[in-house]
């Protein structure tokens, strides 16, 4: 099988194509990505041979290069977007969430994939004090979230005529050789071990969708081969407050300073209910909730200054 994973260089997308390059199912993994992250640990730590993985610096929005690649490969993973939660990028969101996945579905209208996975978000979903399933009704409420929902519009186009997933991912924790530090626990985690404070928003009971990385990028790289049905599925493995996580970081760190702001205000909650459908899909050794904070806390500490 030959593969395309947009947004390949990022956070998910280089232990995503990690997984993949050890896949002997898979011939051909091609990159597109337009490094606006300034991260190129997939080039200098993923420890990916030279062989089968080649990179291609382009943009969505650019249809002949969409085009040019599209044609040639049977799996596409499209995992390119723009995932900062501001109100100030709303332009962006719609620029490469909305547009660029449409012109992504353009080009594989005219191909010969055979599998598409779009990796959307919880964000669709808005907020509740009731637990969101996938059939639960769409509000979002945010630019992040409207930019999404408008990208799973174009995808399901495909679903009659492709095997075509749509993927509404969680908030993803946990160490990768591109790592960054803008998710909710990889941030609090940092801060208590490297700052040795952490600052909380609110209250700190607002819930919210969490799985590690290391779970999402294994069931997303044994889907591949039309193993899932065409559908809309939640990839989320917990619910946590943010106290939740905080309690969790005091039992490593015990002296730990808190910092909130705004306590006073009760924030939105989301819930999303584990979708077993797809989380059958993992086949790594079983690991809880605290089995990967312990893991993340170990890396840093691996890498003290």
């Amino acid at each position: 099988m030959k593969v395309l994973i947009t947004g390949g260089a990022g956070y998910i997308g280089t232990e995503l194509c990690r997984k993949l390059n050890q896949n002997p199912e898979v011939s051909h993994i091609t990159v597109l990505d337009n490094l606006s992250q300034d991260n190129y640990n997939l080039f200098l730590h993923s420890q990916i041979k030279p062989g089968k993985v080649k990179f291609i610096k382009g943009e969505l929005l650019d249809s002949r290069t969409l085009d040019s690649i599209v044609k040639n490969v049977d799996v596409v993973y499209h995992l390119a977007a723009e995932n900062t939660d501001d109100e100030k990028l709303h332009h962006l969101h719609e620029q490469v969430n909305n547009w660029g996945t449409a012109e992504l579905i353009y080009a594989v209208e005219d191909s010969n994939v055979k599998q598409f996975v779009y990796l959307s978000s919880t964000e669709v979903y808005g907020y509740s004090e009731e637990e969101f399933d996938v059939y639960s009704m769409l509000e979002p409420s945010s630019s992040l979230g409207n930019s999404k929902l408008r990208g799973e519009q174009h995808v399901e186009r495909i679903m009659s005529k492709i095997n075509t997933q749509i993927i509404r991912l969680g908030n993803v924790f946990g160490y990768g050789v591109s790592m960054k530090m803008k998710g909710i626990l990889n941030n609090l985690l940092f801060d208590s071990h490297f700052v040795g404070k952490i600052s909380i928003h609110g209250t700190g009971m607002q819930k919210h969708p969490f799985i590690s990385l290391e779970k999402t990028t294994n069931i997303l790289s044994n889907m591949i081969g039309g193993k899932l049905d065409s559908g809309v599925y939640n990839l989320v493995d917990y619910n946590k407050s943010i106290m939740d996580l905080v309690e969790s970081i005091q039992k490593h760190h015990p002296d730990i300073e808190m910092i909130f702001t705004n306590q006073h205000l009760e924030l939105p909650k989301q819930m999303v209910k584990i979708d077993d459908r797809i989380m059958k899909f993992y086949d790594g050794r079983p690991m809880s909730f605290e089995d990967e904070m312990i893991e993340l806390k170990n890396h840093f500490e691996t890498s003290s200054i």
